[in-house]
C-alpha cells in the first residue's frame, strides 16, 4: 500500500469514532404509536397548512414534520384531502356559549369577535389557507367541516342571540329564521373565501351597525 493510500485509510480510521460520537449525541426520533402518533401527524398538518399553504403541502413534509415514516402517514389516511380534512375536524375550536351583555348589538359583536378570534388560531389560519387556495374539486372533501365546524355552531349561537333580543323587545318576532341567521357567517366567509381579507374591530362594528341592527330592529326602522 501506497503512502497516500494509508495516510486516506488512516483519516478514515480517524474520522469514524467523531462520527459515532455525532450519531450518538442526534436525538432520536421519538417512538410512538396509536393516538399520540396520530395527534402528532395531525398537528403537523395543520402546521404546515400554517406556512406552506393548501398548494405546498406534502405527505412527505407532513411526515417529517411529525418525526416519522411517510409510511405511517398513509397508512392512516391514503389521500391529502382526508388528512387536511382531519386535522381541520380535530383543531377548529368553536364558541360553546352565546354572549349575553344586555343587548342584541353588543352580543352579535361579541361573537364576531370570538369567531374571528377563532379563525386568527393556527386551525383558522390552516381553514383559511384551504379555503383561499383549493379548487372546487378538492373543495368538496371540507364542506362537511366547514358547516360542522363553522357555519353551524355559529347559526347555532347566532340565533340564541337573537331569541334573547326578541324576549328584551330589541327584536322583531320573526326574525329567529335561517335566512337572518345565515348573514353573519356568509359575509364571514366571503370576505376570507373572495376577498381574502381580514375583519378589522371597524368593520365588524359596522357590518353589526348597518346590516344586522337594521335587519333585526323591532320597530320596522
Amino acid at each position: 500500500m501506497g503512502t497516500s493510500s494509508r495516510t486516506a485509510a488512516s483519516a478514515r480510521q480517524a474520522a469514524a469514532p467523531s462520527r459515532q460520537a455525532a450519531a450518538s449525541a442526534r436525538p432520536a426520533a421519538p417512538r410512538r404509536r396509536g393516538a399520540v402518533l396520530e395527534r402528532a401527524i395531525l398537528d403537523a398538518a395543520l402546521d404546515q397548512l400554517g406556512t406552506v399553504g393548501w398548494n405546498g403541502l406534502t405527505m412527505e413534509g407532513v411526515a417529517a414534520g411529525a418525526q416519522t415514516g411517510k409510511a405511517a402517514v398513509y397508512r392512516r389516511w391514503p389521500s391529502k384531502e382526508e388528512l387536511v380534512a382531519d386535522a381541520l375536524r380535530s383543531g377548529l375550536s368553536t364558541v360553546e356559549e352565546p354572549p349575553d351583555l344586555g343587548s342584541v348589538r353588543e352580543d352579535l359583536l361579541e361573537l364576531c369577535r370570538r369567531v374571528r378570534e377563532a379563525m386568527y388560531s393556527r386551525p383558522g389560519f390552516a381553514l383559511r389557507a384551504v379555503l383561499h387556495e383549493c379548487d372546487s374539486e378538492s373543495a368538496e372533501h371540507f364542506q362537511n367541516v366547514i358547516l360542522e365546524g363553522v357555519v353551524q355552531p355559529t347559526v347555532r349561537l347566532l340565533m340564541e342571540v337573537i331569541r334573547r333580543g326578541m324576549e328584551r323587545g330589541e327584536v322583531r318576532s320573526d326574525a329567529a329564521n335561517a335566512y337572518v341567521c345565515d348573514v353573519v357567517p356568509a359575509m364571514l366567509m366571503y370576505r376570507s373565501k373572495v376577498c381574502a381579507s381580514e375583519w378589522t374591530d371597524q368593520d365588524l362594528e359596522e357590518m353589526i351597525d348597518c346590516v344586522m341592527v337594521p335587519l333585526l330592529r323591532a320597530d320596522g326602522t
